[in-house]
């Protein structure tokens, strides 16, 4: 019987893929519009090269960046795009369609956590940001445990956290190496959210023990 339903966080909850390309899209205009020296087109394929090297949430990229086309980093043209970053972001965090009404009525009956591989910091300004935080009775993040969802380690923080088996869990997430497989060595049942991958894999080949095309079908499924 399940007790509780474990979430990913981004492409599960919120389109975050949509927010970064908005994100950086804004602080590379505002960068150029500050005088650096490029063409948009290619500043945008060597800011997410550096994401690809050094990881899609890394706090340091614009410095990083900035070395990469100038040789140096310009503190004026980082700051105009640092907070053009952040103030785009603010406008296209948002969850997917359904998300809130699905967690609404899920609460009523199981109890709600997140496992994310963000840093702990971003990952409570997304949910706190979107009204979120008070629906998860559990948090944990890959600065809770130290570990990503490669490592058994935050599913069994989680399960230790809400004082469940593994078999009671259902944990719903868009990467199928780190939130369904992962979660099946545990004995975790899993649902994989086709919906926020970049590139689904073919319909029935996830591994999970069920898939969906919008977060509603939870409810059903359940």
């Amino acid at each position: 019987m399940i007790k509780a339903i474990l979430f990913d966080l981004d492409n599960t909850l919120i389109d975050f893929m949509i927010m970064k390309r908005k994100c950086c899209e804004a602080a590379v205009e505002a960068m150029i519009g500050a005088g650096l020296g490029i063409k948009k087109d290619k500043a945008l394929k060597i800011l997410f090269e550096l994401y690809s090297r050094y990881g899609i949430e890394y706090q340091k990229i614009f410095g990083k960046f900035l070395m990469k086309v100038k040789g140096r980093v310009d503190y004026r043209i980082m700051v105009h795009g640092i907070l053009a970053y952040r103030k785009t972001r603010e406008a296209y965090l948002r969850p997917y369609p359904n998300v809130m009404s699905t967690l609404l009525q899920l609460r009523k009956k199981y109890r709600l956590a997140i496992i994310s591989d963000a840093p702990r910091i971003e990952a409570w300004l997304r949910l706190v940001t979107m009204s979120m935080d008070d629906f998860f009775d559990v948090v944990i993040t890959a600065g809770d445990v130290r570990k990503q969802k490669t490592s058994l380690t935050p599913f069994k923080a989680a399960l230790k956290a809400l004082k469940i088996k593994p078999e009671e869990a259902l944990m719903v997430g868009d990467r199928i190496p780190r939130d369904i497989n992962t979660a099946k060595k545990l004995g975790i049942k899993t649902c994989y959210a086709r919906y926020g991958d970049i590139k689904p894999a073919p319909r029935g080949k996830s591994g999970a023990d069920f898939e969906i095309g919008d977060i509603k079908e939870i409810e059903r499924i359940l």
